[in-house]
């Protein structure tokens, strides 16, 4: 990702930008766009982008949309390969925090442990389908079930039944298939009073059978139980050892000698009881309850396992004994998940309580933020075991911190109520910084557009996230690109990221010609560093004129109200001597304040006046719609106040002097004197432009050339030819 090419036409307001960014020698770009210009489209273009989005013209929605994005060789990035940073986005959350908070080591034992868990486990929960008739959820439906409504307890509930598994011998549910009882409709009709009053009454009827039954015993030996014992017996081969079974009536004994002559009684004990008519009619009585066409299945399965009547009065148990009938059936899969686990187990318990104790990536991520940001808390992670180890998110604890108090926890949106907006959005940067050292960890790199990133932050934190932009621009995985409308920061990034290059072959200047966004190369521009070039460049009547400010500040450090200081004043506001001032008078004014310079290009007794009104007619016949050329700004606004206190003084009677604010004052003025004056308000307005767009903030401080930087030319072009 050497270079990237990129091509796009009616996005977001930008009619057309075709440029290569090339980041062989600097892997950093910074772009100064006035507002209005490109800024949040470029970054809204390349957002859709990454979120695989078509990109539109919001307005002009019937014009055909361009987005080519590709590098060197013509490949389209890949969408994940590119990171918009918005200038703030309280609800952002970086989605790889997770992978900052892992140790890879105790991962991989941690997985592997768990595989071979969940190998075993799989092969149980398969089986399990078929015996119970659930298709889907077996492993939540099982540990609700045994662990009393717990879906996430699976392995607690293998351990739980290990017992009745092994060691309960009277339960044969094998064949009963859950999903028939156990559906919403069936355990709604079991659940409601009339249904289990008559199941009270069959399993009244039939506990009076089993008492009065020949060989089976209530409580202790009834036809499950037998039948039980039956099938352990033939599949023991108890009767192929020639072993019998006698049968004790109580006034007679029956000697039994194959599994078939054990069977055949039992099913006539069975049918015995089932077939009275008593209980026969028990079972009719709710046989009539089941006359709702959706039970019609379930009435079909309780005619072929009448068995299951006794069993349906305590649901509960019998879901248990249903669980632990199909395990009993599958007892080596149980088994062998069970060693599994419980081996397993001890193991993972070593490695949750590493975890715990784990200094991970994203420490570092908190020492960077502690140490370049400027906020009153603190953060920490309080699940980081389970973030390691169970890929869960990770929550993040916050204690304030004020120096007269203890720390104080907080929740994060209490901590939001009491922060100011720079300090919500230092958080924001955290989030970032999580994205961005994340990526540091993975193969591919990443194109990160960053949009104002440092708008409305202290000075503090503006510089930390300088620095930390640096430290990015360092990595060979990142390129960024940098957009700002905030001049200051603009040329803070040029010293510290770009590089102190005469030329900053990667800072650009946006401008808008016919529509079209250029980027303009900033070394070629005098915006930047522009009282040196000024100053060798003299000779040129715009830069001289352009320097007439920047000169008076200078003497003002020096000098209090100095003659020298009233002499360049009356050069930028029409005082009794503007008119007779030369470039003689100013020479020495100059040489003196920036030593070794020459104005003998000019005409000695050339008024200054004279000059500043030429080079204010050469600025407005050349200057382009949207070129950026400070000096040429700063001369038009030099001759539009000139030319607006000319035209008030010539109006006004009151012609006393005026100290400070003067083209303010005059304006106030004028405007009391002439309100009642229909003829003059068009000038009453267009004044009120003047001290509008003008300002008197046209002074050496660099924050006070980014109000004129940011005017438009056409504007400051049509406001000198209207006050001319």
């Amino acid at each position: 990702m050497n270079k990237i090419n990129i091509n796009f036409e009616n996005c977001y307001g930008i009619k057309k930008l075709d440029f290569c960014f090339d980041f062989s020698e600097n892997r950093t770009y910074i772009i100064y766009a006035p507002n209005g210009f490109m800024k949040t489209s470029f970054a809204k273009t390349f957002m859709d982008f990454s979120k695989k989005v078509t990109s539109k013209d919001l307005i002009f929605t019937e014009r055909l949309t361009k987005r080519n994005i590709v590098d060197e060789n013509a490949n389209a990035l890949n969408n994940e390969q590119v990171f918009v940073i918005e200038p703030y986005n309280e609800g952002y959350r970086s989605q790889k925090v997770s992978t900052l908070l892992v140790n890879k080591d105790l991962k991989e034992q941690y997985d592997q442990i768990l595989i071979s868990i969940e190998e075993k486990k799989n092969l149980l929960i398969k089986e399990l389908k078929p015996l119970s008739g659930l298709k889907s959820n077996i492993e939540e439906t099982f540990s609700e079930d045994i662990m009393s409504y717990s879906q996430k307890e699976f392995f607690k509930a293998i351990l739980r039944v290990k017992t009745e598994v092994s060691e309960v011998s009277d339960l044969d549910f094998s064949k009963v298939k859950y999903s028939e009882i156990f559906n919403e409709k069936v355990v709604a009709f079991l659940e409601t009073q009339d249904v289990r009053e008559k199941l009270g009454e069959y399993i009244e009827t039939y506990d009076n059978l089993i008492g009065n039954s020949t060989y089976f015993r209530k409580g202790v030996f009834n036809h499950n139980n037998a039948s039980v014992i039956a099938k352990n017996l033939k599949d023991n081969g108890f009767f192929k050892a020639k072993h019998s079974v006698i049968f004790n009536s109580g006034t007679e004994k029956r000697e039994l000698l194959s599994d078939t002559e054990l069977e055949s009684l039992i099913e006539e004990e069975k049918k015995s009881i089932l077939d009275n008519p008593d209980l026969v009619k028990a079972f009719e009585d709710i046989d009539s309850k089941l006359k709702n066409k959706e039970l019609k299945d379930f009435r079909d399965y309780l005619l072929a396992n009448k068995f299951l009547l006794t069993e349906l009065l305590n649901l509960k148990k019998l879901k248990n004994d249903l669980w632990i009938s199909y395990l009993k059936e599958k007892i080596e899969l149980y088994n062998s998940l069970e060693t599994e686990y419980s081996n397993g187990k001890k193991e993972l318990d070593t490695i949750i309580e590493q975890a715990k104790k784990e200094e991970t990536e994203w420490i570092n991520v908190i020492d960077i933020f502690n140490n370049r940001f400027d906020v009153p808390f603190k953060i920490s992670v309080e699940n980081q075991d389970d973030v390691i180890l169970k890929q869960q998110a990770p929550n993040f604890k916050f204690v304030f911190i004020d120096k007269a108090e203890k720390p104080i926890p907080v929740e994060e949106n209490d901590l939001f109520k009491v922060l100011s907006n720079g300090e919500k959005r230092a958080l924001y940067i955290l989030n970032l910084i999580f994205e961005i050292e994340a990526r540091k960890q993975v193969v591919d790199s990443t194109l990160f557009v960053i949009d104002d990133i440092a708008d409305s932050f202290d000075y503090k934190n503006k510089y930390a996230i300088i620095e930390y932009l640096k430290d990015n621009g360092d990595n060979p995985k990142f390129r960024q690109i940098i957009l700002t409308h905030n001049f200051d920061f603009f040329r803070t990034v040029q010293s510290r990221i770009i590089g102190n290059s005469s030329q900053r072959e990667n800072s650009f200047i946006a401008q808008r010609n016919n529509g079209e966004i250029i980027l303009s190369s900033a070394g070629s521009k005098n915006i930047t560093n522009p009282f040196d070039i000024w100053k060798r460049n003299l000779d040129n009547v715009v830069m001289f004129i352009a320097t007439i400010p920047f000169v008076r500040n200078l003497v003002e450090f020096r000098e209090t109200a100095s003659d020298n200081i009233m002499k360049l004043t009356s050069l930028l506001h029409i005082k009794d001597d503007t008119y007779t001032i030369t470039v003689s008078d100013i020479t020495p004014i100059y040489q003196d304040t920036l030593k070794n310079v020459d104005l003998s290009h000019f005409q000695p007794d050339k008024k200054v006046i004279e000059l500043v009104f030429e080079a204010c007619e050469n600025v407005s016949k050349d200057m382009n719609e949207d070129s950026l050329n400070l000096e040429n700004k700063i001369v038009l606004s030099i001759g539009i106040r000139l030319k607006a206190e000319m035209l008030m003084w010539s109006k006004i009677s009151n012609k006393a002097p005026i100290s400070g604010n003067q083209t303010g004052k005059l304006y106030e003025r004028f405007k009391v004197e002439f309100s009642d004056d229909i003829t003059e308000h068009a000038n009453i307005k267009l004044c009120a432009l003047v001290n509008l767009m003008t300002p008197e903030n046209i002074h050496l401080n660099s924050f006070m050339y980014e109000p004129i930087l940011d005017m438009s030319n056409q504007h400051l072009k049509n406001l000198y030819e209207q006050i001319k």
